[in-house]
């Protein structure tokens, strides 16, 4: 293998598969980068048996192929080294006794090289039908449920995000049993079979780091213990979990005894002031009470001092609650809105605490209260 390329063209895609390189180092092998060129382009892969990443630099993006062929090489040197190389042209050329050779005018580094048949052969084959979404809107669903998962692995269905497909809608739930969040968007195309899966939540976070933002969609592809996402030039896999998700459609009521509508950067930067005189050993415990036309949002550290806010809302009825809560896990929740105003819905000081969205439903978070009355 020879070849002469541009440092940011390939930091650009070392910085993809990275992401896929084991920290640990149980396998040696796992630690790698696997570079396969080609008279097409550069192939980059990176395993960690968990999630699979596999990168793709086209033949006019390379400066020079001289020779085509395959290396292994440690993920994180060959990373480090390209990294604190100028910005300009480098030199990555196999040479004897299973070294990499990597310069450029000023500088040269040799790396030892791995056995290539040692390195796990990925199955990264696509289906013929894959469901697209906007990588906006799927960013989107990542960012406004992750935050709610597990992450606790004593119970490993709740380390991940539940996907729900029936026909044109896709649902998507996080818990980690003390809160919840659910988003529900509506796909371009019609799925045949009802999918139901479990996907590792720390995946799609580093998935969610890959994607830009341009107007193309990601293809999803499902397969029975994995997910294949493919964009631009990146292809990566994550594995299932295994197990049965929680039918958390039963704890989410539709009914409510008072509905509270305020807006939103008044509550949350109110809970943020308020989040000041809360202790962290006492779960971050705020307390609540409504009251004609406002809420009172307080907190206390005994040894410490108070804090009390009121804020103006529009109310359904004329009832009133009492009740208390994290205020970590309600900022939480709030940060995942856009919309200017929030409705909060109660049904008893013991009852879960439901928030959507003024404008739209497609978005809903749920956060136990916390007894303190």
């Amino acid at each position: 293998m020879k070849l002469k390329i541009k440092q940011s063209k390939l930091m650009e895609h070392l910085n993809y598969v990275i992401k896929g390189v084991s920290t640990k180092n149980l396998i040696p092998i796992l630690n790698c980068i696997k570079m396969d060129l080609t008279s097409d382009g550069l192939y980059l892969m990176s395993t960690d048996n968990e999630i699979a990443i596999k990168t793709f630099i086209p033949r006019q993006e390379i400066e020079e192929i001289v020779e085509t062929g395959s290396i292994v090489v440690s993920g994180k040197y060959i990373y480090e080294i390209i990294r604190k190389m100028p910005n300009n042209l480098v030199n990555l050329e196999e040479v004897v006794d299973s070294k990499l050779y990597i310069y450029n005018d000023n500088s040269s580094f040799n790396l030892n090289c791995n056995n290539v048949n040692d390195f796990p052969d990925l199955n990264l084959d696509v289906s013929k039908n894959p469901i697209c979404i906007d990588r906006r809107i799927f960013k989107n669903i990542i960012n406004q449920t992750s935050f709610a998962a597990s992450t606790q692995e004593s119970r490993p269905v709740l380390t991940g995000i539940n996907f729900k497909i029936e026909n044109d809608v896709m649902e998507c739930v996080a818990t980690d049993s003390y809160r919840l969040s659910k988003k529900t968007i509506k796909l371009n195309c019609n799925v045949e079979n009802l999918i139901n899966i479990i996907i590792p939540t720390k995946n799609l976070n580093e998935l969610v780091k890959l994607i830009n933002d341009n107007e193309e969609d990601i293809e999803m592809h499902i397969f029975n213990n994995k997910v294949i996402f493919k964009f631009d030039n990146i292809i990566m896999m994550t594995t299932l979990i295994n197990g049965t998700y929680p039918d958390t459609a039963k704890l989410i009521p539709t009914e409510f005894m008072l509905e509270v509508s305020l807006n939103l950067n008044e509550l949350y930067t109110a809970l943020d002031r308020a989040s000041l005189l809360t202790n962290q050993d006492d779960k971050n415990t705020i307390n609540l009470e409504t009251f004609d036309d406002k809420i009172k949002i307080s907190s206390n550290i005994p040894e410490i001092g108070n804090v009390e806010e009121n804020i103006i809302v529009k109310k359904n009825n004329k009832e009133n609650i009492k009740i208390s809560f994290s205020s970590k896990y309600m900022m939480d929740a709030l940060k995942a809105f856009t919309a200017d105003d929030v409705i909060i819905c109660f049904n008893g000081e013991v009852k879960p605490i439901i928030i959507k969205s003024s404008d739209n439903q497609d978005l809903i978070e749920l956060i136990l209260p916390i007894r303190t009355y």
